[in-house]
């Protein structure tokens, strides 16, 4: 791959990832602070971004998530394939995905159809445009679960980007960019807006060009920083092709990210289509080339790897290591 050479071309090197499918992608919900698990194709993504990350040779020192599931089973998966399960991972609730308000656990197409486009890519990509507040009585306030009983206070009703930077910010200054200038090479695992707030900084992208950004699900976007923690150009020399805005490296490809991107505006705005792209025809074709691009599978494993719901409806509490084995097995067969 294009980045064999991380590690060795500057001492400051960052790869952020998205989460794999959880089931409110699947389901097309909008999710926010929502604790959704992974779907069995979303343990394929992570898989399949920890393979592409294994054969591109970088080593990290550590790995950052949020506290949500979706993104700490990423974690953990993608350290088992890249064989660095022995790093330390270190999970911020700052690095929780933005708050989408009111609009938490509503069908996304739905809501295009009842408000329109213009205004839900507004709520959804926009700068400073937050969704209409949750209260205390919605049945997915997040105050109500106990991880965050020490931050009752913080928990924000909505929030726009320019909310979501504020709060990445300080992850960024207070975490992140101190790691780096230390010569250490890490893995922020997160979820789309959360890290399109710290790449807008990064790449120093207008916020009203921002909303033209968009993140795949578990494609690793790599960045070699300079000292001053800027990024340097890609090998080619160009911005990438999937958004036209970066100097990070597509470690799946440009052209591979764009189709994902595609699909998933239209799954979200194009009314017209009624089928779910997360599970119909095209989607099994993307199926089949992530179990390719992780290596040939037996039969059994394949069987192992289809989706499910019945699979999907059981969190990590009650599969714990069960889920491990699964992916050890799987690993013997790479």
């Amino acid at each position: 791959g294009n980045f064999e050479s991380l590690n060795q071309l500057t001492d400051y090197n960052l790869v952020f990832l998205r989460h794999g499918q959880s089931t409110w992608n699947r389901d097309n919900r909008f999710i926010g602070w929502t604790d959704t698990p992974l779907t069995s194709d979303g343990v394929l993504e992570a898989r399949v971004a920890g393979q592409i990350l294994y054969k591109s040779g970088v080593m990290f020192d550590e790995a950052h998530t949020s506290l949500l599931r979706r993104s700490i089973r990423t974690t953990n998966l993608v350290l088992m394939e890249t064989k660095q399960e022995y790093i330390q991972v270190y999970k911020n609730w700052r690095l929780n995905e933005r708050h989408y308000g009111d609009l938490v656990g509503r069908n996304k197409k739905e809501a295009v159809e009842e408000h329109g486009v213009d205004k839900v890519k507004r709520w959804r990509r926009s700068w400073d445009y937050p969704p209409p507040p949750m209260d205390a009585g919605h049945p997915h306030w997040p105050g109500k679960d106990k991880r965050y009983v020490n931050m009752i206070d913080l928990i924000p009703k909505s929030e726009s980007l320019k909310d979501t930077r504020a709060r990445s910010e300080v992850f960024w200054d207070e975490v992140a960019a101190p790691a780096l200038r230390d010569g250490k090479t890490i893995l922020i695992v997160g979820h789309e807006n959360n890290l399109r707030s710290m790449i807008m900084r990064l790449e120093n992208i207008d916020p009203k060009d921002v909303i033209n950004l968009s993140l795949p699900r578990a494609v690793p976007l790599a960045y070699r920083l300079d000292a001053d923690l800027q990024p340097l150009p890609r090998p080619d020399g160009r911005l990438d092709e999937a958004t036209g805005f970066l100097n990070g490296e597509w470690l799946g490809g440009d052209s591979a990210v764009k189709k994902v991107l595609e699909r998933d505006h239209k799954q979200v705005y194009d009314t017209s289509i009624k089928e779910n792209l997360e599970i119909g025809g095209k989607w099994s074709t993307w199926r089949n080339w992530m179990e390719f691009a992780i290596g040939a599978t037996d039969p059994n494993q394949k069987a192992k790897s289809a989706h499910s719901d019945e699979d999907d409806a059981l969190n990590d509490e009650t599969r714990g290591s069960d889920v491990k084995g699964e992916v050890n097995k799987a690993g013997q067969e790479i």
